[in-house]
């Protein structure tokens, strides 16, 4: 099961926080109303983020049961707020028709499976039945269902915050310094590079003849700008590795830099275009202020919702981590 290769992993890390006992598994975690959490629903819920962890923190135990133990308890509380959620809807009077959920059901085994042989067979193999598949499910779409009735109402974002809160966070619309820039890509093959070195001396030579270096880019980079005609837009010099920076931003605008001869391929570099350090325009950054502003104010009513919900149910919690 998913809980003891939980279990198994994080001791193997060195964590000792806890007194492992046999029981471990089925220890009560937190009882919401009349509904009881176990360890073991906390530990599964929580497995990809562990999964996660292990991989982040390997060869650090201190700090990966640190992380551990915040998962799992964050884990805790989003199954205690699942919890709320599930019997306000079973006790304040919503109804879904159960018509609608196993039509959602099956359009999700469609979709995910395949078809309903694939899927028990791959439940099979994670240890979770047919029924246990079904609930959870149910459980997700009423979740789901109910945070759209209560949170994911419509939210209208005046005008007025926008530029409230473009005005207190200026630091984070700064641009550096920007350039538009251009450049082919000539990719060494396996040789010493010297043709392509040569190759890459003769397209300067012809952009210095009167060749576009748009064209020739089109016809010689080997990159997946090419058929832009190398164009990579507006960029600052932390984009790009040294070497080409360096380069980049040496150059003036209209000007094409020489042959950049580096291990993996030769670059040619124009700028097309340049601007100092500045910040962006409010109607640069409207739309992504008001997506901030929106996930701000679902995450307030959330909260406002779920705490509404804690206030009217019992709750108790038990210190397991």
């Amino acid at each position: 099961m998913k809980i003891f290769r939980l279990i198994l992993g994080w001791v193997a890390t060195g964590g000792l926080g806890w007194s492992l006992h046999a029981e471990m598994a089925d220890g009560v975690q937190a009882i919401v109303n009349d509904t009881v959490i176990t360890f073991a629903q906390v530990a599964d819920y929580a497995e990809p983020v562990v999964e996660t962890l292990r991989r982040q923190y390997a060869g650090q135990p201190d700090a990966y049961e640190k992380a551990f133990n915040d998962a799992l308890k964050d884990s805790l509380e989003q199954l205690i707020e699942r919890q709320l959620i599930l019997h306000s809807f079973d006790t304040e009077g919503y109804k879904i028709p159960d018509s609608v959920i196993e039509g959602e059901f099956q359009k999700q085994v469609r979709d995910r499976f395949g078809d309903r042989v694939t899927m028990i067979k791959t439940l099979q193999a994670q240890g979770v039945t047919l029924e246990q598949y079904r609930k959870q499910f149910r459980d997700r779409f009423i979740e789901d269902a109910m945070q759209n009735q209560n949170v994911a109402r419509e939210i209208i974002i005046s005008p007025f915050k926008v530029q409230t809160y473009y005005q207190a966070h200026q630091s984070d619309f700064q641009v550096d310094n920007e350039i538009k820039l251009r450049m082919i890509t000539l990719n060494k093959n396996g040789d010493d590079g010297t043709n392509t070195i040569r190759l890459a001396n003769e397209i300067l030579s012809e952009l210095k003849k009167g060749a576009t270096f748009q064209e020739m880019a089109m016809v010689y980079s080997q990159d997946a700008q090419q058929h832009q005609g190398g164009e990579r837009g507006w960029v600052e010099r932390p984009v790009l590795r040294k070497e080409l920076a360096d380069a980049a931003f040496s150059l003036k605008v209209g000007q094409t830099s020489e042959v950049v001869d580096l291990p993996e391929a030769c670059y040619l570099l124009y700028v097309e275009d340049a601007r100092p350090a500045h910040v962006k325009s409010l109607s640069d950054v409207r739309e992504g202020i008001e997506k901030t502003l929106r996930v701000q104010e679902q995450a307030r009513l959330q909260a406002e919702w779920i705490n509404t919900l804690k206030a009217k149910s019992f709750i108790r919690a038990f210190n397991g981590f």
